[in-house]
């Protein structure tokens, strides 16, 4: 017996496919906008080189081990506090950094 998928059968792959494709795309970005806030939130601190590229490090990994946006926004901002940015401006950059990230992923496509 021949089995054929119907329209219905394609349309839902069609979407579970674009749900994994979305999923994998915002993974990614919050990855590499965590990178970008850290390697400007390093250079804020004065760090560089190592220690700045192990600061932005940090961040994805914390994000990478199920802590949320806020919690990473709440790190960042309190290693910022002595500096004088707000979380505000921390949040300002994080919106920046994820735009940046999506614009990066669509080129590298």
């Amino acid at each position: 017996m021949e089995l054929t998928m119907t329209t219905f059968d394609k349309r839902e792959q069609g979407f579970e496919a674009k749900f994994v494709h979305d999923e994998e795309l915002m993974f990614k970005a919050t990855a590499r906008s965590n990178k970008l806030l850290g390697l400007w939130a390093a250079t804020q601190l004065g760090l560089s080189g190592d220690a700045a590229a192990g600061y932005a490090t940090a961040l994805v990994t914390d994000h990478l081990e199920n802590h949320s946006m806020d919690e990473i926004l709440d790190k960042v901002a309190g290693d910022l506090a002595a500096k004088g940015v707000a979380r505000e401006q921390v949040a300002a950059r994080l919106q920046e950094c994820m735009h940046q990230a999506l614009q990066q992923l669509e080129a590298d496509q």
